[in-house]
């Protein structure tokens, strides 16, 4: 397991009573809500960044579409 670390942030007071008011609702703490949430974005990007390499990749190897391949030379025969 990683070892973990606190975190000091800045909120408004509002926002503070509105998370601990959400997070009494799911038996949790706002702790635990806020290091969900950024697991979850941290987790979205790295699966955005792997699918874009993977489409990157795809692209540079290209797609066969089926039918003859024609090199330009036979094209251009006369």
């Amino acid at each position: 397991m990683a070892t973990r670390q606190n975190l000091t942030i800045q909120l408004n007071q509002d926002l503070i009573r509105r998370a601990r008011i959400l997070a009494a609702k799911r038996a949790t703490s706002v702790s635990r809500l806020v290091a969900s949430e950024l697991e979850r974005l941290v987790g979205d990007e790295d699966a955005y960044e792997a699918a874009r390499r993977s489409a990157l990749r795809d692209l540079d190897v290209g797609f066969h579409l089926g039918g003859r391949r024609i090199h330009r030379d036979e094209l251009h025969e006369r």
